[in-house]
């Protein structure tokens, strides 16, 4: 089992940049697959990026990439989304999750273990 708590949301306008982090506990950190997701109210679960758990492989959906880097030091435990040149429709609850295995990196569903999300506002 992996416990993730995520950190580093706040309120910025639109250009702006923000480091998103994720802390997570337990050995199967080092052997996952980590990613990101988005999520506004009564909106589906959206993928945002992911990496394997050596960070050599990376995905991300096509409306964030070039702008957003996720990253990971394992000797931290730490998984990281760093976002620039936001957008007010990056607005949502940003989650982190874990999950063994890299096939469907972007299936919601195939991930076991999730954070209870942190919070980015961006103001036009």
């Amino acid at each position: 089992q992996v416990q993730l708590v995520e950190s580093g949301g706040g309120l910025v306008q639109a250009g702006g940049s923000l480091r998103l982090s994720c802390v997570a506990s337990g050995r199967a950190f080092l052997s996952s697959t980590m990613a990101w997701f988005r999520q506004n109210p009564g909106k589906v679960r959206e993928f945002v990026a992911a990496l394997t758990w050596s960070g050599r492989e990376t995905q991300y959906s096509d409306s964030v990439r070039g702008r957003f880097t996720i990253s990971r030091d394992n000797a931290k435990n730490t998984v990281y989304l760093q976002m620039n040149s936001l957008k007010p429709e990056d607005t949502a609850v940003y989650l982190c999750a874990a999950r063994t295995g890299w096939l469907e990196a972007s299936d919601q569903y195939q991930y076991t273990n999730w954070g209870q999300g942190t919070q980015v506002t961006v103001s036009s």
